[in-house]
C-alpha cells in the first residue's frame, strides 16, 4: 500500500456464478497482483449494507474452518502456515473498520501493484459509496462479469441447494417451487445486471470499473485476460494453459427443467434490455426472449 489508505485496490463484485472463481484462480498467478487468503473479503459489503456479517462469530468460524483445521504437522508447510496465521490474527481483529481491511493486505510484496478482493456481495454497495471507497485509494478499479441470466439463475439455485443439503429438491420441485425459491431476496439480487451496472456508473468514473461476460471469457480467455490487464495497467503474463483448463466450483450436475426459463421471462428480457442500455453488447449465446 502506499499513500492512500488502501493504496491500489482492485474488486471484483461478481455476479455470483459467472466464472468469477476462474478468474480470481487465473488472476493469482499475475506477480502484480495480491490476494488475500481469503477470496472474499465482503467488506464494503459490511460496512454499507449489513454491518453484521463480519461479526466475531462469523469470522471465528471461518478461521477455523478454512485456516486452522487445515494445519498438519507431518504434511504442512510451516512458512504457508505461518502466513496464514499472521493474516488470520489481522482478519479476527477489532473493530471491523477501514484500518482493519488495510490490514488485511499487510503481506503484499515489493512490485505487487494491486491488492485484490473478489467479493459478490460489493455489488449491493450503493452507488453514492463508490466515490467515499474512491477516495481512500491511489488507484480503486472495480470489475463486474456477467452470464445469460437464465443459465446463470438455473447454476445459482443448483448451487445454493448444494450448498444447504437440498440437492434431492431438484427432483421433486415443481414450476412455484423454483420459482419462489429463485426469487428470495438473496439469490435475486444477483441477478438484477442492471441495477449494478447503474450504481456503478453513477459512482465510479469510466477508467475505474469493467464490465465482461462469462460467454466471452471462454470464447477467448487469453484474449479477456489481456483486457483484464489493460484495465489495472498492468504488465502482461504468460499464465499457464493448465490454469486455464482448470473447472471451478461447479454446480451439481443436474438439466434445467424446460420450464425453468418461462418462470422469469419478463424480468430476463428486462435485465437484458438495461445491460443493453447501459452501452454493452448481449453476447450472442445469451437466450433472452424476443
Amino acid at each position: 500500500m502506499t499513500d492512500k489508505l488502501f493504496g491500489n485496490l482492485f474488486l471484483s463484485i461478481g455476479a455470483m456464478k459467472s466464472g468469477t472463481t476462474w478468474l480470481y484462480a487465473v488472476l493469482q498467478r499475475h506477480p502484480e497482483i495480491y490476494f488475500t487468503p481469503e477470496k472474499e473479503i465482503h467488506y464494503f459489503y459490511h460496512r454499507y449494507v449489513n454491518g453484521r456479517h463480519l461479526s466475531e462469530e462469523r469470522r471465528l468460524a471461518e478461521a477455523k474452518r478454512k485456516y486452522l483445521a487445515r494445519i498438519d504437522p507431518e504434511r504442512s508447510n510451516i512458512d504457508r502456515i505461518r502466513a496464514d496465521l499472521h493474516w488470520t490474527a489481522n482478519f479476527l481483529q477489532s473493530p471491523v473498520d477501514d484500518f482493519w481491511f488495510r490490514n488485511l493486505f499487510s503481506g503484499m510484496r515489493r512490485g505487487q501493484t494491486y491488492g485484490c478482493d473478489f467479493s459478490n456481495l460489493n455489488s449491493q454497495v450503493p452507488g453514492e459509496v463508490w466515490p467515499r471507497v474512491s477516495a481512500e485509494c491511489d488507484q480503486l478499479r472495480v470489475m463486474y462479469v456477467m452470464r445469460d441470466p437464465v443459465q446463470r439463475l438455473w447454476s445459482h439455485v443448483k448451487f445454493q441447494l448444494q450448498m444447504t443439503g437440498q440437492v434431492d429438491k431438484l427432483q421433486s420441485w415443481g414450476p412455484s417451487d423454483f420459482r419462489s425459491f429463485a426469487r428470495k431476496s438473496h439469490m435475486w439480487v444477483n441477478a438484477e445486471y442492471g441495477a449494478v451496472l447503474r450504481k456503478m456508473a453513477a459512482g465510479l468514473g469510466k477508467e475505474q470499473r469493467h464490465a465482461l461476460f462469462y460467454e466471452n471469457i471462454h470464447d477467448d480467455q487469453r484474449g479477456t485476460l489481456a483486457k483484464i490487464e489493460t484495465f489495472l495497467g498492468i504488465k502482461p503474463f504468460n499464465y499457464p494453459q493448465a490454469a486455464l483448463d482448470r473447472r471451478l466450483t461447479e454446480s451439481v450436475q443436474h438439466p434445467m427443467p424446460d420450464f425453468f426459463p418461462g418462470l422469469f421471462t419478463d424480468d430476463i428480457k428486462r435485465i437484458a434490455d438495461e445491460v443493453s442500455d447501459a452501452g454493452y453488447a448481449i453476447p450472442a449465446k445469451w437466450n433472452v426472449p424476443g
